[in-house]
């Protein structure tokens, strides 16, 4: 089985326990991902599953990524009209004898046979694809394309950790960025409440340290929240409700793992 699953935040709630305690708690939709490509160490070094979540059209799909997930893809403009030019020069009758065909004719002829890119089902297209480790002891020969997995692979009570991208605050100072105090606000500091004070000494190094925490862009990073439990997991509308926050705003991407003790 799988280590890890896809999923969008919806929101947060509160959900009462058994002995009447309020738990704020996170509802993450998760899955279903279906599994576009599964890597081994013979051919890719390592061994891995690629996994895709929320379908899209075909409109908003690049052709390699259609090729990649096994589509019969339509020959663009010039391609037809190279293939055109050749089948009519090849049933006039004033080119009876065979001519030498050209390198691109001689591939278009061999796409025109067959057109799907790799061998197996057409899958998606999806908006995210992403790669996932297995879980201890499983066989990768198990795992085929196509292969559905939803919020059933979590169950009530386990520990996971939960990967997200936080929300962006723009540009900060130092005061909300890294909780500084301020300079004083009164002997005559009349414009130094907020300022973030000495960045350094002038002699010696004379140069301001690397990471040196300054004012700058906040939020908007990729972050990931350790060991929280699973309160409820509904496989039939694809739901998990999480004890506690998640990163990201509402609707944020989010990777749900199993937690590894290391």
């Amino acid at each position: 089985m799988l280590d890890a699953l896809l999923g969008r935040k919806v929101g947060m709630t509160q959900v009462f326990g058994q002995n009447g305690t309020v738990i704020p708690v996170t509802v993450i939709e998760v899955g279903p991902c279906i599994v576009t490509q599964v890597k081994t160490v013979s051919r890719d070094g390592y061994e891995a599953v690629q996994i895709g979540f929320e379908e899209t059209t075909l409109k908003h799909s690049t052709r390699p990524e259609l090729g990649h997930l096994g589509h019969s893809l339509p020959l663009l403009k010039g391609q037809r009209k190279a293939l055109q030019t050749h089948d009519q020069q090849a049933k006039s009758e004033e080119n009876k004898e065979e001519e030498k065909q050209s390198k691109q004719v001689r591939k278009l002829l061999k796409i025109r046979e067959n057109r799907q890119r790799r061998p197996g089902p057409e899958l998606g297209p999806f908006k995210v694809l992403r790669e996932v480790g297995l879980q201890e002891g499983v066989d990768l020969g198990s795992i085929e394309l196509g292969h559905s997995f939803n919020a059933s692979l979590f169950t009530d009570g386990e520990i996971v950790d939960i990967v997200g991208i936080t929300k962006g605050k723009g540009f900060q100072g130092g005061v909300k960025r890294h909780g500084f105090r301020g300079g004083p606000r009164t002997h005559g500091q009349s414009d130094r409440l907020r300022a973030p004070g000495s960045i350094g000494s002038g002699t010696t190094p004379g140069r301001v340290l690397k990471g040196t925490r300054m004012a700058g862009r906040m939020g908007n990073a990729r972050v990931t929240v350790k060991k929280l439990q699973i309160v409820q997991s509904d496989p039939e509308r694809n739901l998990l409700v999480v004890k506690g926050s998640v990163p990201g705003a509402n609707g944020g991407l989010l990777t749900i793992k199993k937690h590894v003790m290391r």
